[in-house]
């Protein structure tokens, strides 16, 4: 009888001690992913909103550049798309100002443009594949070119706000939207420029 009471507590230690080896292994590794997307982030003008907004993936970026720039570029796509559902519920809003609609409309048509150069952007980098050379600077000079367009539109959108006529809870509302979706963009594009080279 004492055999068997034996052997199963020789596999609940084998069982314990594996469990708390695998946790080990997946905090280490977690570990890791994070320090990496603070270092990389460091080189970004907004390092807290590029840790913040990047750490919720860390599993999936682990240490990976490539993974790294999708993450950063699909963070700044689905910030810009909420962004464009927020002004297009405005542009229906009733009560506006005439002056404040033609600005918001103006608006609405950057927040599309700058989803247009995001949405290229995700797929310039998808359709990379293993480009090597020329090939690979020219996908990367696409990215960074059309990152830089959707950042001008953004500040297009915010610098048509400018100005005391414009001023108030709408003016606060779209500006603070616009600026979050402006700079997790900076950020994407920062470390675009920093892994460029190693993506």
């Amino acid at each position: 009888m004492a055999k068997p009471s034996l052997i199963w507590l020789l596999l609940s230690i084998l069982y314990i001690a594996s469990t708390a080896n695998c946790a080990s292994t997946a905090t280490r590794s977690s570990s890791r992913a994070s320090n990496f997307i603070k270092a990389s982030c460091s080189a970004t003008t907004y390092p807290a909103l590029c840790v913040q907004s990047l750490s919720l993936y860390a599993s999936s970026i682990n240490q990976s550049p490539r993974q790294l720039i999708q993450t950063a570029l699909s963070v700044s796509l689905d910030k810009a798309q909420s962004t464009k559902t927020f002004v297009y519920k405005l542009t229906k809003f009733k009560g506006i100002k005439p002056r404040e609609k033609a600005a918001i409309k103006d608006c609405f048509e950057e927040i599309d443009n700058t989803l247009d150069m995001l949405v290229k952007s995700v797929k310039e980098l998808k359709n990379m594949g293993s480009s090597k050379g020329q090939d690979y600077q020219w996908h990367i000079s696409n990215v960074q070119t059309w990152i830089s367009a959707a950042l001008t539109d953004e500040n297009t959108c915010v610098d048509g706000f400018a100005g005391k006529a414009l001023d108030g809870r709408v003016k606060n509302s779209i500006t603070a939207r616009f600026v979050h979706v402006e700079r997790v963009t900076s950020n994407a594009l920062a470390l675009i420029n920093k892994f460029g080279s190693k993506y």
